[in-house]
């Protein structure tokens, strides 16, 4: 067993079926490609090492005809960017009746949208930095000027702008001066339509991963991030040597305790299942503070689950293939 960063235990030797068939999904067409490919070979080997039987397989033409063909007991979706995060696959795999890991996609649809997610966190108490959302076209209409002015007699300064969907870092950045703001917003709307601008709160970078092996969500131990330039951005997230990660965070046993909880509340409040990744920020009064909350998260070598994983003594490989078994047992109880 291993204790979690709020003292609640998980369970190592949960039950993994070797009688099952995976499908690992990877690739897709986003700006996170090359990354969801990484992610998806990583499971499959995890999973391959605990006696699962897994192949990998692209969100691509030849998908639906080869899951018709020979229906799996599970899929694996390890696509980032909007084929894996915005509910609509997984819209199409329930149509199919194939069960998959993780939240079922109307949860899907509200998480991966940075502001609505943000609405449900703060309806339901959760504390997240005050924002604004701005799409293009109004950004555009109502004057650039005007607007970014307004934004920051609201919101003050530094400010955080990244895009409303999207994951990796990509589009993203701190902006410390007024002079700033535009050419940040622009960088964003390359990405996206609708730009996320939130106050900045500085403090420590924590991921906070969740798993529910079938006693109820539980926090692994949380990911304390360290970027060699101060911002997380996509080459902090998967260059060598751009970030310094410390698993367990270097947090005090009440602060991890309720930054564990607070964790565990986004998750129930956004309706998530399986396995998610909460990100927050930890000001210096110790208060956690929700960025996003992500349901298909990496599992690269340097992604911030399997540092989870590992940092709480569970095996990978194990942990995956408890999280096919309960999802292929789904589609048999449903």
């Amino acid at each position: 067993m291993a204790t979690t960063a709020a003292g609640r235990l998980l369970v190592t030797d949960s039950a993994v079926s070797a009688d099952l068939r995976v499908v690992v999904l990877a690739g897709g067409l986003s700006y996170e490609r090359d990354v969801s490919l990484r992610s998806g070979r990583r499971v499959l080997d995890a999973l391959r090492a605990v006696g699962v039987e897994a192949e990998l397989r692209d969100a691509d033409v030849a998908l639906l005809p080869a899951l018709a063909a020979d229906p799996p007991d599970a899929v694996v979706i390890a696509l980032h960017g909007a084929t894996g995060e915005d509910g609509s696959l997984r819209g199409v795999l329930d149509l199919c009746d194939i069960p998959y890991v993780g939240c079922d996609a109307r949860a899907s649809r509200v998480a991966w949208d940075k502001p609505s997610a943000k609405a449900v966190l703060r309806e339901a108490g959760i504390p997240t930095p005050d924002w604004v959302a701005l799409p293009h076209d109004r950004f555009s209409e109502l004057g650039a000027v005007a607007v970014l002015d307004r934004i920051v007699d609201r919101l003050g300064l530094p400010l955080m702008v990244k895009p409303a969907q999207g994951g990796s870092g990509l589009g993203g950045a701190v902006v410390r001066d007024a002079g700033a703001l535009p050419a940040a917003m622009v960088g964003c709307f390359a990405y996206d339509s609708t730009a996320l601008v939130e106050r900045y709160v500085p403090g420590m970078d924590v991921a906070v991963s969740v798993v529910d092996l079938g006693d109820g969500p539980q926090a692994l131990p949380p990911v304390e991030i360290v970027p060699r330039n101060g911002v997380y951005d996509y080459a902090a997230r998967y260059t060598a040597g751009r970030t310094t990660w410390h698993a367990p965070a270097r947090l005090d046993p009440e602060v991890a305790a309720t930054v564990a909880e607070v964790a565990l509340a986004a998750h129930t409040a956004l309706g998530l299942r399986d396995l998610s990744r909460v990100d927050v920020i930890v000001d210096a009064a110790g208060r956690p503070h929700v960025l996003e909350v992500n349901v298909s998260p990496g599992m690269t070598e340097t992604s911030l689950l399997p540092l989870a994983v590992q940092a709480a003594g569970l095996d990978f490989g194990r942990l995956l293939g408890s999280l096919v078994t309960r999802a292929a047992a789904r589609l048999t109880t449903s």
